[in-house]
C-alpha cells in the first residue's frame, strides 16, 4: 500500500480511540470523523506493516446519521471525535465497543451492559487551554500540539470559556506573553466558585494580585489563581505563586466536597452525583476500602454505610482534601501508593467491599494477583479504559470472582472517551 495514496473504502464499525474501522485488501486502515455504512474516499497518512491510518478526502455516500456538527472548531480541535453524529448513534457506539473489548479478553457476560447518560453539553466543569502566538486560548489540535483558538465550547461549563476569554484579554493588555502558558479552569456544578492555575514553562513571576482584581470584576465567581511552572526540566508543576482561595466547595448528592486546585475530580457535572449514587447507594458493612480515593468522592458516602472506610490516595493535592472531606466521620486517609498498600493488606481485616478508581493504566498485574487473593466479598471497579479494565477483569474472574452487572457511564460526550462501573462477586 503506497502511503498517501487515495483510495475508496466502506466503513464498518467504531473502534476504540475515536477513529473508525476500513479495510484495503484485509488491512485494518483507522479513520476519524466516519460513520458505519459509509462509502468515503480517504487519503493514507500513516502507513505501517499491519494497520494504516488515514484521513477523509471526500464522504462519498454519507450515512443517514452524519449531522452537522454543533461546534464551529470540530475537526480541527483534537478535543471532540464525535460531534458529526446524533447522541444516541455516540451511546450505541461506545456500548458496541465496551461489549468488544470485554468479549476479546474472554469476559463472560451474563448481564445485559446498563447505560448511564445525561445532558450531552456543557458538562465540563474543568477545562485545560493553550495559548497561540497571538495571546488567543484555544485546545490542541487533532493533528498537532499547535494551539487551535477557539472562541467557544460546547462541552465547557459556559463559565469556563467565558472566564478563558477574560484572561486572555487581561494577559495581552499587560503585555504579559502568554504563548506556551497553559490555562487550566475549574468550577463547582452551579458555575458559583472558580479557581484558575496558570502553568508557564519559563520561571517567570505574574502580578497574581492585579490580575485577580481586574478578572473579578468580570468574572465574580474567582476564588483563587495560582501560578506554577511546569516545563520538560521539572519533574512535577512546582507552585511560583498563588493568591486567594486554593479550594473550591463541590456540592455532590448529600455531600459537600472541598476540592484543591491540581486535585483529581470528575468532570461530568451532570453525572458526577448519578456516578456516586451507583457505587455507594447499596453497599453497606464493617470495612470498605477505597483505593484511589481522590478527594473521596465515594469514601466520604460510603462512611453513612460502613463503620470503616480505609481511603488510599497517593497524591499530595488530593490527600489535603480527602483528608479534610473525611474529618469527623469513620473514615481514615492513608497516604500511598495503592500497590504498596495491598502489599501490606494482610494486617487489616478482610473489606467487604472494595471500590477502585485507578488511572488509564488500570490496576497490573501484581495488584490484581493481591485483591483475588483477599477474596473482597464484593469489588467495584470504575475504569476510563476499556482495554486495561479488560485486562484487569480476565485477572480478577480467573481469581473467582463474576461480573454480577455492566454500566457505560457516558461521562465524556461528543468524545470517544468512555467510563465503565463494573460490580464483581465472589463466585
Amino acid at each position: 500500500m503506497t502511503s498517501r495514496r487515495v483510495e475508496l473504502v466502506q466503513i464498518e464499525k467504531p473502534v476504540y480511540g475515536g477513529s473508525f474501522l476500513a479495510r484495503i485488501d484485509g488491512k485494518a486502515i483507522f479513520v476519524p470523523l466516519t460513520i458505519p455504512g459509509e462509502q468515503v474516499q480517504l487519503r493514507i497518512t500513516e502507513d505501517k506493516r499491519s494497520y494504516a491510518k488515514a484521513e477523509i478526502e471526500k464522504v462519498i455516500q454519507p450515512a443517514p446519521e452524519r449531522m452537522l456538527p454543533v461546534c464551529p472548531h470540530f475537526g480541527l480541535c483534537g478535543g471532540c471525535q464525535y460531534q458529526h453524529a446524533p447522541y444516541e448513534t455516540q451511546l450505541d457506539w461506545k456500548q458496541a465497543i465496551l461489549r468488544e473489548t470485554l468479549e476479546r479478553a474472554g469476559i463472560p457476560l451474563d448481564c445485559k451492559v446498563d447505560t448511564l447518560a445525561a445532558d450531552p453539553w456543557h458538562y465540563r466543569n474543568r477545562i485545560r487551554l493553550t495559548f497561540d502566538k497571538s495571546g488567543s486560548p484555544g485546545y490542541r489540535s487533532r493533528h498537532s500540539h499547535a494551539a487551535v483558538p477557539v472562541d467557544q465550547c460546547t462541552i465547557a461549563a459556559p463559565l469556563l470559556m467565558r472566564s478563558a476569554t477574560t484572561f486572555a484579554e487581561q494577559l495581552r493588555r499587560r503585555g504579559w506573553p502568554a504563548h506556551g502558558v497553559e490555562l487550566t479552569l475549574f468550577c463547582n456544578a452551579n458555575e458559583t466558585e472558580l479557581l484558575v492555575t496558570v502553568a508557564t514553562p519559563r520561571a517567570a513571576r505574574m502580578p497574581l494580585a492585579e490580575l485577580m482584581k481586574a478578572v473579578t470584576e468580570e468574572i465574580p465567581e474567582l476564588r483563587g489563581i495560582q501560578l506554577v511552572l511546569d516545563s520538560l526540566d521539572t519533574a512535577k508543576p512546582r507552585t511560583l505563586d498563588q493568591w486567594g482561595s486554593d479550594a473550591l466547595t463541590y456540592h455532590a448528592g448529600s455531600s459537600a466536597y472541598h476540592v484543591a486546585q491540581g486535585a483529581f475530580f470528575q468532570v461530568n457535572r451532570w453525572l458526577i452525583d448519578p456516578l456516586v449514587q451507583a457505587v455507594t447507594q447499596e453497599p453497606s458493612g464493617t470495612l470498605a476500602w477505597d483505593l484511589y480515593a481522590g478527594v473521596g468522592l465515594f469514601a466520604l458516602p460510603l462512611t453513612r454505610s460502613f463503620k470503616r472506610v480505609v481511603a488510599v490516595e497517593s497524591s499530595a493535592s488530593s490527600l489535603a482534601s480527602l483528608r479534610q472531606n473525611l474529618r469527623g466521620t469513620c473514615g481514615e486517609a492513608v497516604h500511598g501508593d495503592t500497590l504498596d498498600f495491598l502489599r501490606q493488606s494482610g494486617r487489616d481485616r478482610q473489606p467487604d467491599l472494595i471500590v477502585l478508581d485507578p488511572p488509564r493504566n488500570g490496576l497490573g498485574s501484581e495488584a490484581t494477583l493481591i485483591l483475588g487473593s483477599l477474596a473482597a466479598p464484593s469489588v467495584l471497579y470504575v475504569s476510563c479504559d476499556p482495554a486495561t479494565m479488560a485486562r484487569d477483569l480476565k485477572a480478577l474472574v480467573a481469581s473467582g470472582y463474576r461480573v454480577v452487572s455492566v454500566t457505560m457511564i457516558d461521562l465524556f460526550p461528543q468524545t470517544m472517551h468512555l467510563e465503565t462501573l463494573i460490580h464483581l462477586c465472589r463466585s
